[in-house]
C-alpha cells in the first residue's frame, strides 16, 4: 500500500500520506468498500468504493463518492485477501451467467490504484481465474494510467465533457489530462475498452456531444461510446434530463462524426408507455373501475408481477419479486 504515500495517483499530485490520515482532494484513506455484488449484465462482481477526485454536481452516487463527507457510513477497509475469498464465495454461489471480472466502480477508483494492484496479487495467490475491471473518469496521473492499462483487462471511461470550461464547472477539474488519458487507452490498451460514456444533461453536456464523439473517432472509429440520460441527483436533482428524441438525435450526432458503435440509454418520458397504457386498461376491472389503481398496477405488471389486485402475502414470486428487481433502464 505505499503508493497512498505521497500520494500522486490522480492528476491533484497533493502529495498526502494517506496511510497516516492525511487528506487531499479525494478526503480518503486507504480503500473502504461501500457494497459488492455479482452483476449478470456485465459478468463482474463489482466492488464499489468509497471516495473521488472529483466533485461531480450531478453523481448519482454522491454518498460513496463524497464519502465521508455525506455523513453515510459502509462496510469500511476490506484486507484484499478477504474480499478475495469472499468474492470466490459469493461467484461459486452466483446462479446467473459466469462471472469473469472483479470490476472496481465508485467514485473513482483510480485513487486506490494500490488496492487493486493488492487485489490482483491476491487473486493469483488464490487461484480465482479472474480479470480485473475498472470504471474511472480518467483522472489518473500518466504513470497511474499507465499501470491502469497494464493492470487492467477491461476500462470503462467517462469523458463527462469536453471543453475545460463545462468540465471545470460540472466535475471541478481540468478536462485535458481526461482527453489525455482516453488517447493513451485507445493507443496502449484498445483491447480492453468497454465502452466510453457521457452523461447527457440537457444545456450543460448534450452541446459537448458533438466534439467528444468527434475526439473518439479520431483515435478510432471503433470504440464503443455510450450516452447516458441524466436522471437528477445531487446539486442538479431539479434539473431536467434528455427526452427520447434527443437521445436519438444525438446518437446521429456521434455517427455522423464518424463513430460506428453508438447506443443510448435513459430518457425523460412525456407520456406514459404505451406497454403501461395497455396493461392498465387490461387491469381497470380488475381494481374495480379505478383508473388511478390501474395505472399504479401496471407498471408492476409490465415487470411480471403476477397477482392483482397486487397480493405479496400470496404472491408465489415473493421470493423473487421482479417488481423489485427490474432495473427498467436496462431495457430501454
Amino acid at each position: 500500500m505505499e503508493g497512498y504515500r505521497e500520494c500522486r495517483l490522480c492528476e491533484w499530485h497533493c502529495g498526502v500520506d494517506r496511510l497516516q490520515g492525511e487528506q487531499g482532494v479525494c478526503r480518503v484513506g486507504r480503500a473502504e468498500v461501500a457494497a459488492t455484488m455479482c452483476s449478470a449484465t456485465l459478468g463482474s462482481y463489482i466492488v464499489t468504493l468509497t471516495g473521488c477526485c472529483y466533485r461531480c454536481l450531478h453523481c448519482n452516487a454522491y454518498r460513496i463518492s463524497q464519502y465521508p463527507d455525506p455523513g453515510w457510513y459502509y462496510a469500511g477497509y476490506v484486507p484484499p485477501a478477504h474480499l478475495v475469498a469472499e468474492a470466490k464465495e459469493r461467484i461459486a454461489a452466483f446462479a446467473g451467467p459466469s462471472i469473469h471480472t472483479i470490476s472496481f466502480t465508485g467514485g473513482d477508483p483510480i485513487i486506490h490504484l494500490p488496492y487493486l494492484q493488492e487485489v490482483a496479487r491476491e487473486m493469483k495467490r488464490q487461484g480465482l481465474g479472474c480479470g480485473i475491471g475498472l470504471s474511472t473518469g480518467g483522472f489518473a496521473t500518466e504513470d497511474a494510467m499507465a499501470e491502469i492499462v497494464r493492470l487492467c483487462d477491461v476500462t470503462t471511461l467517462e469523458v463527462k465533457a469536453f471543453s475545460d470550461g463545462v468540465h471545470r464547472a460540472l466535475t471541478g477539474a481540468p478536462v485535458a489530462p481526461v482527453l489525455r488519458n482516453a488517447a493513451y487507452l485507445v493507443r496502449e490498451g484498445r483491447e480492453k475498452i468497454r465502452v466510453m460514456r457521457t452523461v447527457v444533461i440537457p444545456g450543460m453536456t448534450d452541446g459537448e456531444i458533438a466534439s467528444i464523439a468527434g475526439f473518439i473517432a479520431s483515435l478510432d472509429e471503433t470504440v464503443p461510446y455510450r450516452l447516458i440520460g441524466f436522471r437528477p441527483n445531487n446539486v442538479l436533482y431539479y434539473h431536467p434530463g434528455p427526452s427520447r428524441d434527443e437521445m436519438e438525435r444525438l446518437c446521429e450526432v456521434c455517427r455522423d462524426a464518424g463513430l460506428t458503435d453508438v447506443a443510448w440509454s435513459g430518457y425523460y418520458p412525456e407520456a406514459v408507455p404505451d406497454e403501461v397504457a395497455t396493461e392498465a386498461a387490461r387491469l381497470r376491472s380488475t381494481y374495480g373501475g379505478d383508473d388511478a389503481a390501474a395505472l399504479t398496477a401496471a407498471y408492476a405488471a409490465v415487470t411480471g408481477c403476477p397477482t392483482h389486485p397486487r397480493d405479496c402475502g400470496a404472491c408465489p414470486l415473493r421470493e423473487r419479486c421482479p417488481a423489485t428487481l427490474r432495473e427498467p433502464w436496462r431495457g430501454r
